[in-house]
């Protein structure tokens, strides 16, 4: 570990809410200063105000990821506020889900500007922090629906390519003691699951007992079960852990 290091910063982008804002809470709780990072930073004071009610530290900041210039004024505020970042999870998603035939360009672009163009310009950003500092984690999340979902090739194709690029990083980052790793969530309850059983016209309670039901561990995910796995994956303990896809689903399948 190095003397940096006894105030780390981590940053967690799409932060606001769901499993960013569980995310940011448990790292604050692991002792890290966090920049909850999403689309308004209005949106993410929430989140802040939890984090330093319970004694810890947090930034509240506003960027679009899939913007270079907005990514690097945000990257760079936080080094100033917080401290150099050497923990980024790259968090922020969006869904425009729809079948292949009714599905449009913009609900392609954006999906992909979000999630893909997103955590590059996020980790491009950070890298150089993480680096200097010679140790660094990055958690990027990807999901079950990496593996085909039907509605989303957006989404799925998005949540693949994330797989790949953090198995690349792995390799070039290692050697500078940085680890990249994904986490693929299953059924998690969260405002985006909900807004899924809206647009599939089904309530939200038959729908999450229905889902579980087909899980082995016979329950939905909740965010704090992603935030756990993250927490592990940027510790200490994690540092010989690096460019797996760990799917946090419940059970061996999606």
């Amino acid at each position: 570990m190095t003397a940096s290091l006894s105030s780390r910063v981590a940053i967690v982008t799409g932060a606001a809410r769901g499993i960013g804002a569980a995310t940011a809470r448990r790292l604050a709780e692991d002792g890290f200063a966090v920049a909850v990072l999403d689309l308004s930073e209005d949106d993410a004071q929430g989140t802040v105000g939890e984090i330093e009610a319970a004694g810890g530290r947090a930034l509240a900041v506003g960027a679009d990821v899939g913007d270079s210039e907005q990514v690097q004024i945000a990257v760079d505020r936080v080094a100033a506020e917080l401290g150099p970042p050497v923990v980024l999870v790259n968090n922020a998603g969006v869904t425009r889900d729809n079948l292949l035939f009714r599905m449009t360009d913009a609900d392609w672009d954006l999906v992909m500007h979000v999630h893909l163009r997103g955590a590059f310009l996020m980790s491009r950003a950070v890298q150089r922090h993480m680096t200097e500092a010679g140790w660094g984690r990055i958690v990027n999340l990807s999901s079950t629906s990496a593996l085909g979902n039907r509605g989303q090739a957006n989404y799925a194709t998005a949540k693949a390519g994330l797989q790949g690029f953090t198995k690349t990083l792995a390799i070039e980052l290692g050697k500078f003691g940085v680890t990249a790793n994904a986490i693929a969530p299953g059924f998690i309850v969260t405002e985006m699951t909900k807004a899924t059983a809206a647009r599939l016209g089904q309530e939200w309670e038959p729908y999450v007992q229905a889902r579980a039901a087909a899980i082995p561990v016979a329950r939905a995910g909740r965010p704090e079960d992603i935030a756990h796995t993250v927490s592990f994956l940027v510790s200490e303990d994690a540092g010989f852990v690096s460019g797996q896809v760990i799917y946090v689903a419940g059970g061996p399948r999606a």
